[in-house]
């Protein structure tokens, strides 16, 4: 049996977790041994483990949305000793599981802090007998990156250490190069995948059922799309449905006890579910950030949404896929400087009055075409002759 040990450090939200999950459970599903390590914060509603081998990291996070400065689980800044501690605790895994194949997700194109202990442990990897296949596990769309020696370090550390990169995306939407314009120099290193979302929902549920459904993903910066959603409700066409909103558990109680006082009867406030998946099946309505795992779902699910990209500190990800998108007629976008309510109810009565959405024409079988493209790199490498 293959044994693939992935890699993932979220910082902010839960959705890089996510999807390397996705993909961990479809390496599962295809016959692999394998291992999910994680760097970030443990998250609550992450399940449906079962056959693969989790291992947390002592967990850090971004101290804000900038990414400049790594918090310890105390909330302190990493110092030289937390770093070293992590290196050993990589080094210690691969050294243990003795994967044939490693992913990194996100490195070497973004993540950069974490170099600290990424190019290490690369270098480890290199040595070990027999070497595993490296490969990035890289999304759609890359912020952008003020300093061009960024992207100059992101391709000499692809061409340094790595096979490849799985960019999980479909250049008929939107190609690679889009965002990091070095690619064209390294075409042979790239392999589309397609989309990640898991086509199974957690589990069947009748939560949800006819409801406008709020979300802004795991992380803490959803307080004002629910609290504009709340003030929208009665000016919009859907005044009358149950509205529900999603709250992530890394909110501040105190955030959350207000967001509740403040909702009238009509609006639940729940936390952020695993199966959000399946309520999307049979919601009357989804108003979203643009996170790439909540609008793939989106988009399998073939909901009327609303998107309101997070463009908080640098990001520009959210906005780009919500402008393409929105260009495609899939979903009605809302910048976030624009959001009030009056903005966000005449966007909603927009969503509303469109024809339900039908094939996107967009590629959302990533997970499984990430475990057979593994598969034909590992035997290739076992059976050069079959080149």
């Amino acid at each position: 049996m293959n044994r693939v040990l992935i890699y993932v450090q979220h910082l902010l939200g839960v959705g890089h977790l996510h999807r390397t999950a996705a993909i961990a459970r479809a390496l599962v599903r295809d016959g692999f041994e394998t291992m999910l390590v994680s760097g970030g914060y443990p998250d609550t509603t992450l399940d449906r483990l079962d056959g693969i081998q989790f291992r947390q990291l002592p967990p850090a996070r971004a101290a804000d949305a900038s990414f400049r400065i790594i918090l310890d689980a105390h909330g302190n800044q990493v110092d030289e000793a937390w770093w070293q501690s992590r290196r050993a605790a990589l080094f210690a895994l691969s050294d243990g599981f003795k994967p044939d194949a490693v992913l990194t997700e996100l490195f070497p194109f973004a993540r950069r802090p974490m170099r600290h202990e990424l190019l290490p442990w690369l270098a480890h990897l290199h040595e070990m007998q027999p070497r595993p296949l490296i490969y990035s596990s890289v999304r759609d769309i890359l912020v952008d990156r003020p300093k061009p020696q960024r992207d100059l370090d992101a391709l000499n550390w692809l061409r340094s250490y790595y096979d490849g990169a799985f960019v999980h995306g479909d250049p008929t939407l939107i190609p690679f190069e889009r965002t990091f314009p070095l690619a064209t120099t390294v075409q042979d290193l790239l392999i589309y995948t397609g989309y990640i979302v898991e086509h199974a929902p957690a589990r069947a549920t009748s939560d949800g059922r006819d409801e406008v459904l709020v979300s802004a993903g795991g992380g803490a910066v959803g307080l004002p799309l629910f609290h504009a959603a709340i003030a929208a409700r009665p000016l919009s066409q859907a005044k009358d449905a149950t509205w529900r909103l999603l709250v992530s558990p890394m909110e501040a109680p105190d955030a959350v006890a207000e967001l509740k006082a403040r909702s009238p009867a009509g609006v639940i406030v729940d936390q952020a579910r695993p199966d959000f998946p399946a309520m999307l099946q049979h919601c009357r309505l989804s108003i979203s950030k643009a996170g790439y795992n909540t609008v793939m779902e989106t988009l399998h699910a073939r909901a009327r949404a609303v998107i309101v990209p997070f463009a908080g500190g640098d990001e520009t990800e959210q906005a780009l896929r919500a402008e393409l998108l929105a260009a495609r007629g899939a979903m009605a976008y809302l910048r976030e400087s624009e959001l009030t309510p009056q903005s966000l109810a005449a966007a909603i009565d927009r969503a509303l009055a469109a024809p339900k959405p039908q094939d996107s024409h967009v590629d959302l079988d990533g997970a499984a075409h990430t475990a057979r493209l593994l598969r034909e790199k590992l035997a290739l490498r076992k059976n050069p002759i079959a080149r």
